[in-house]
């Protein structure tokens, strides 16, 4: 088992030299969509306005977790203009009624540019810097059910996307990145069950979660162009006196697919300095065009069937 996690490992870090060393060509790929046939030329063609950076940096040599606790941290831009990104949602639509209220509906969103709705799939595509939970909110409002199930770049990345999920007993909440481009990434949080206070909060180094937060290691902190940043640290929470907590925001040099089987924790005071009060793992998120499914594969619920109840906080 240890030889095969061996040899995974090292394709991942060939296909990703690969990747990057190819990322010269004039005409880089974008992410492989012509499957779809809802997706109309104009659709493909607009990702050339993304304003999205195209620049692929050669990967990091190594990992290392700095030890020392008097370091600069990389800071994370709060409520910051998102950059835009393709948001895919399930949404139960029965007819091209549904089609238009959906459309119109999310063409008033601040931030969404582009909305295209593929009835026979039940899938809303939305091209935009719009946050995801202002997105579903829109949607809820046209009283149909919807959930997300995809979201990153139409350019190729090994792993767009990724998500962290917080499911109690006390605290629940879902934590979501998705890389825009391979020195940038977006991070969109939700919530609830938090002591109503100032909180901190940190990508830490180990998915073991035997000890809750505290079993979850040192802030996440590779190596990188600059010595002595804390990569992982995310700042504060500023929780509402309800108990519910929202964030948006990008962080410079975040790569998504270094934080695979890392964990998230969550802080009683500002400066971390207590053992933890929770945390949850990252786990890899279906990019776009990657989850078409209608039925889960755990129960067979219809996607859509899924409600807020699952995770209390469900639209982020």
């Amino acid at each position: 088992m240890a030889i095969l996690k061996a040899l995974s490992v090292t394709a991942a870090a060939l296909a990703f030299a690969a990747h990057s060393s190819s990322s010269q060509s004039p005409n880089p790929s974008l992410f492989k969509l012509s499957n779809l046939p809802f997706l109309s030329t104009s659709l493909l063609a607009s990702s050339d306005r993304l304003g999205l950076s195209r620049t692929i940096a050669s990967p990091r040599a190594s990992l290392r977790m700095d030890s020392t606790t008097s370091v600069q941290t990389i800071s994370v831009k709060e409520n910051h203009v998102l950059p835009e990104l393709m948001t895919e949602f399930m949404v139960d639509m029965k007819c091209e009624g549904c089609v238009k209220a959906v459309r119109n509906k999310l063409l008033t969103v601040d931030g969404v540019k582009e909305v295209e709705v593929d009835l026979s799939n039940q899938v809303v595509r939305i091209r935009g810097s719009s946050p995801v939970k202002r997105m579903a909110d829109a949607l809820e409002e046209t009283g149909r059910k919807a959930r997300l199930i995809g979201q990153g770049n139409p350019e190729e990345f090994l792993i767009s996307a990724a998500v962290a999920e917080f499911k109690g007993p006390n605290i629940f909440g879902v934590v979501r990145l998705a890389q825009v481009n391979m020195e940038l990434a977006r991070i969109e949080a939700s919530f609830s069950g938090l002591p109503p206070k100032r909180i901190g909060w940190s990508i830490n180094e180990f998915g073991d979660l035997t000890r809750g937060a505290a079993s979850t290691g040192k802030v996440f902190n590779p190596i990188n162009q600059v010595d002595n940043e804390r990569l992982g640290d995310l700042g504060t929470l500023d929780v509402k006196e309800n108990g519910e907590a929202f964030f948006s925001g990008v962080k410079e040099k975040l790569r998504v697919a270094d934080l695979i089987g890392r964990s998230i924790a969550l802080y009683a005071t500002e400066d971390k300095s207590d053992s933890g009060i929770t945390a949850a793992v990252i786990a890899r998120s279906a990019g776009v065009g990657q989850n078409y499914k209608q039925l889960c594969t755990c129960d067979g619920t219809i996607i859509w069937e899924s409600s807020s109840n699952d995770f209390v906080v469900s639209k982020v």
